[in-house]
């Protein structure tokens, strides 16, 4: 299934089906993509999206990135919430970041003149950006 995880239901449906999943996306919200895959994303070094920070802060810069990455817990937990609703239906105790996990692989739109680089899991392919060579 070709879904994009940004609304859970084609993934629902690839793990009720039982069928390997794809994921096209240029990032979900709250870092669900980076838990799910593993990738290490850690707020006190990586910079958050608005700080317009590099990999080489001071202290306070470090906590108030610290702090733009809180509010989405809470963001979180309200936005997902009917899909974790929708997976107790189907007789299933499975959270969000279970349902991410279980996909195979993960077409990503980054584009490392606006992203932070960071490392990135071997299901990870990158699409789009300045990692796409244009046809002549």
């Amino acid at each position: 299934v070709l879904t994009d995880p940004v609304l859970l239901c084609g993934q629902i449906l690839a793990e009720h089906l039982s069928v390997p999943s794809v994921f096209f996306l240029r990032g979900l919200p709250c870092g669900f993509d980076f838990e799910a895959t593993q990738c290490p994303n850690p707020p006190s070094y990586v910079p958050r999206v608005f700080t317009e920070y590099t990999d080489h802060m001071n202290f306070l810069q470090r906590v108030k990135n610290l702090i733009f990455d809180i509010p989405n817990f809470f963001l979180c937990d309200f936005v997902f919430q009917p899909y974790e609703k929708m997976t107790y239906e189907l007789q299933r105790d499975v959270t969000v970041p279970d349902l991410l996990r279980q996909a195979s692989i993960w077409l990503m739109r980054l584009d490392f003149a606006l992203d932070y680089p960071r490392p990135l899991m071997p299901n990870i392919i990158v699409i789009g950006g300045v990692n796409c060579a244009h046809k002549k």
